[in-house]
């Protein structure tokens, strides 16, 4: 199948729709051939609708989408053979798993021989042969979600798209599903667009990200580039840098310095004038003692225990975010009211333009 999609990127090209009061303006977005792309964005950003863009399910009001060399703009979804899987998983209720699975093959009319071929193929890639014959109601939200998936791969599709597949499912499921779809992924060699809120999620799974909010599409890169690196704001404040401020960047003896509260942090960047300029919480080192380098002192406000790391929230002139992870099964004897340092490296401090 890598074979089948090699060198077919899926362009798309000023993409502009509006439904209702809502609009997806001007996206022009690159899909590689093969990959496992994450469309990221808050509730009501317009994933869902981009997804169904792609799939051929609205017609544009500008732009163009291209598979290749060739414009699908307004191929119907049928022509685009492009698979499809709902967050509610969209099965037929009265048909069985296996009939469910079948559906679209029998559509096309395929032989039996090859339509069982197929079946055998996807069942054991996915592991769902021992339930064939029951129906949806009688499967858990991961088994129901695993047969629309199935549904989807025995179509061969060119891409497959993937509307919050994972958002129903408890703790447990979820984070097997992951790793199932991850799996996936690699043996099919498919372009995987899949959408979702959830920024550890996008983490796990992509290979790039793309942030969308408000219709608009802020920034495009590897899970590195974007959780370490955004560019705005809204894209820090959405993929939990959580320490987000602004400043005038100040020169001193040929170092850049930001302000926070009244304290100087050295940062390396190119920019000058007001920036702004965010921290994720992990790169926070809390200690007893004043650490050389970029270090604020401050007062923990609040310390809220997460499992096996704790989230502390710290006055230090400004609000600071930072996550304390346990050592030998106990947390740092923090407490409100404790007097800390909080060390920050120069290097994981994100400057931005505003």
């Amino acid at each position: 199948m890598k074979e089948r999609l090699s060198g077919r990127s899926l362009r798309l090209y000023r993409i502009t729709k509006k439904i209702g009061e809502f609009q997806l303006r001007n996206i022009s977005l690159e899909f590689f051939p093969g990959e496992y792309f994450v469309i990221l964005g808050p509730t009501g950003a317009g994933k869902t609708v981009l997804l169904e863009v792609i799939a051929g399910m609205h017609t544009l009001d500008a732009g163009e989408i291209w598979l290749g060399g060739e414009n699908i703009t307004f191929w119907p979804p049928e022509e685009r053979l492009f698979g499809f899987v709902y967050q509610d998983y969209a099965l037929f209720p009265h048909l069985s798993v296996r009939e469910n699975i079948i559906f679209g093959l029998k559509n096309k009319g395929l032989p039996l021989a090859a339509i069982v071929q197929e079946l055998n193929a996807v069942t054991a890639m996915l592991g769902i042969a021992h339930f064939l014959e029951r129906f949806p109601y009688t499967l858990s939200g991961g088994e129901q979600q695993r047969v629309a998936l199935a549904r989807a791969l025995i179509m061969k599709p060119r891409v497959l798209l993937l509307d919050e597949p994972l958002s129903a499912l408890d703790p447990c499921t979820k984070e097997t599903l992951q790793q199932e779809l991850k799996r996936l992924h690699q043996l099919t060699g498919t372009l995987y667009i899949h959408v979702t809120h959830d920024f550890e999620e996008a983490f796990f799974l992509a290979d790039r990200v793309g942030v969308i909010d408000q219709g608009r599409l802020l920034q495009v890169g590897s899970t590195v580039e974007v959780f370490s690196r955004p560019r705005t704001a809204a894209v820090a404040r959405f993929v939990g840098a959580e320490n987000i401020y602004q400043s005038e960047i100040i020169l001193r003896d040929g170092r850049k310095y930001v302000t926070l509260g009244e304290a100087l942090l050295q940062v390396e960047t190119d920019l000058t004038g007001r920036a702004g300029f965010s921290i994720r919480p992990e790169h926070i080192q809390v200690n007893s003692l004043r650490q050389p380098g970029n270090c604020l002192p401050g007062k923990v406000v609040s310390v809220y225990p997460k499992g096996f790391y704790a989230k502390v929230i710290i006055d230090a002139g400004e609000r600071l975010v930072a996550i304390i992870v346990a050592r030998e099964n106990n947390f740092c004897p923090l407490f409100p009211g404790s007097l800390v340092y909080c060390s920050i490296a120069a290097g994981v401090i994100n400057v931005f333009p505003l």
